[in-house]
């Protein structure tokens, strides 16, 4: 925790910003989809308006982290994007004393087809950086950043972790003013998580403040002075992180049980499933590889696996170990360039939140897309479209353009697309890691219900407690081989033992 000073740095006096919904009639993409979904009566939807936040009192101030927590679609996305000027108000007073630089979940300013190197320049250069200034940082960013190698190769390659890693390093290493950090660090793993809080208390005995998002509340509470509770666009509550919690939560709570109309506990159960000895996955000195540097690099290597029917795996590991070249692997996105795979029955896959989305698109129109693009027959989308839009629980916001919609409204989206197609083998990467406490608890309940129709789940993510709550198996996978296998709360503690071993490492190198 930081000792804040009384220097107002950010201030907003009943700040608003309003949007419209809905499809018009002179937008001819729409118009396209509608005709291919013979939707003719739904090309003139009337445009609405809507207030994502109104009536917004705010003051941040000098040597503080400030974190924001709420529901997906709360409002936490846009009065960040009023902070770092990206929007203006419609309504009230906005002040900023000082040069923000704000990171958006997954670096969204990346240019895939340019490397690690040539995006720190070109992120450097967005934000009023000067070229000879980004010279002198340039190295802190590759050593802090951790991803070696893949520093030179293009960002089209990089796992949402290292995209994290990357982005992180660049917004906290130019040495800002005020940092932003929208959900920025939701797919970091364990050992990065620790390396960037150390590095925002740094950053705020330098610099003027740290805004963070985060649905980690744990992290949160950790790690930040003041938190703000974001509901339904007005700020429901300003104060000390652990009393803001127990009130979210309180509310949390409530919701869960009036959805279930029993009396249930905020915390997400095991899944119990029955395990058979049907094997649904098979791999055999699974290997994956390229070249990196002029060098061969295996992203994956002598990968020997079996899933049984009635599993729920977790794959845990740092960023770029090979949990997201797996599943690609098991999606058959990714041939294995050594050893075989087979695999019994249909794989559907959401592969980090929102992939696939088109931005200019409606959510409404995305169902449709995502659907269709899954092998997903017309009618069955039809059929199901009401349940994928109760379950993600956006509302009118369903005939927005995706573009409007936070990470954590993509999260929401995406599973509830996936989650409604009976596959016979779900595949979720990353996909949960910006949904809000009370849609995790939902999901993984949801998840429950699919392994008694599916035969197998597997998951990744970089949340050891929702790995050892909902998963029946854990796999730690290192420089692209399986370093444990087995019972997760066994495997999450070796993984622990050994991030902690490398944290340790790293304070004598530096003593």
């Amino acid at each position: 925790m930081t000792n804040r000073n009384d220097k107002t740095v950010i201030s907003l006096e009943n700040v608003g910003v309003s949007f419209s919904t809905g499809v018009k009639g002179e937008d001819y993409k729409s118009l396209l989809y509608n005709m291919l979904l013979n939707r003719k009566e739904e090309q003139d939807v009337k445009p609405k308006e809507v207030w994502p936040i109104r009536n917004i009192n705010l003051e941040g101030y000098k040597g503080e982290v400030l974190g924001i927590i709420g529901t997906n679609g709360s409002g936490k996305t846009t009065l960040c994007k009023l902070i770092a000027g990206v929007l203006q108000p419609d309504e009230g007073k906005l002040q900023v004393d000082g040069r923000v630089t704000a990171l958006f979940s997954l670096a969204l300013g990346f240019n895939k087809e340019m490397t690690g190197r040539e995006n720190v320049y070109l992120n450097g250069t967005m934000i009023g950086i000067t070229r000879k200034k980004i010279n002198e940082f340039i190295n802190d960013i590759y050593e802090f950043s951790g991803i070696g190698d893949f520093f030179d190769q293009p960002v089209k390659y990089y796992s949402s972790g290292m995209k994290a890693r990357l982005g992180f390093s660049i917004a906290a290493c130019l040495e800002p003013e005020i940092l932003i950090l929208d959900e920025a660090l939701n797919t970091g793993d364990l050992e990065f998580s620790r390396k960037a809080a150390e590095k925002m208390k740094e950053l705020v005995t330098r610099a003027k403040m740290v805004v963070l998002v985060t649905h980690s509340l744990k992290y949160a509470k950790e790690n930040c002075d003041r938190l703000i509770w974001v509901d339904k666009g007005r700020i429901k509550k300003i104060g000390i992180p652990s009393e803001v919690i127990k009130l979210y939560e309180e509310q949390v709570q409530m919701k869960t049980n009036s959805q279930s109309k029993k009396k249930t506990s905020l915390d997400i159960t095991k899944i119990v499933t029955k395990k058979s000895d049907n094997i649904v996955i098979q791999s055999k000195n699974l290997g994956v590889s390229y070249r990196l540097n002029h060098k061969v690099h295996w992203a994956l290597k002598n990968v020997d696996l079996e899933i049984f029917e009635g599993e729920v795996v977790g794959i845990i590991g740092h960023n770029g170990a090979g949990k997201s070249t797996l599943c690609k692997v098991l999606t058959s996105i990714l041939a294995p360039d050594e050893g075989r795979v087979s695999i019994q029955g249909k794989t559907t896959a959401l592969l980090s939140y929102g992939t696939g989305f088109n931005g200019l698109l409606s959510g409404r129109d995305n169902i449709y897309l995502n659907g269709m693009l899954l092998g997903i027959p017309k009618t069955k989308i039809k059929e199901n479209y009401n349940e994928i839009v109760e379950f993600s629980e956006l509302g009118k916001r369903i005939d927005g353009s995706i573009k409007q919609y936070s990470s954590g409204m993509r999260s929401r989206l995406g599973f509830s697309i996936a989650a409604v197609l009976d596959p016979d083998i779900f595949i979720i990467d990353e996909a949960l890691s910006a949904g809000d406490l009370y849609f995790n608890q939902k999901a993984s309940k949801k998840i429950q219900e699919m392994i008694s129709l599916a035969k197998a789940v597997i998951i990744v993510s970089h949340s050891m407690g929702f790995v050892e709550k909902v998963c029946t198996r854990a796999i730690w996978l290192n420089h692209g081989e399986i370093v444990s296998d087995g019972e997760p709360a066994h495997v999450i503690k070796e993984y622990k033992e050994q991030v902690l071993l490398k944290k340790n490492k790293d304070k004598m190198v530096k003593s």
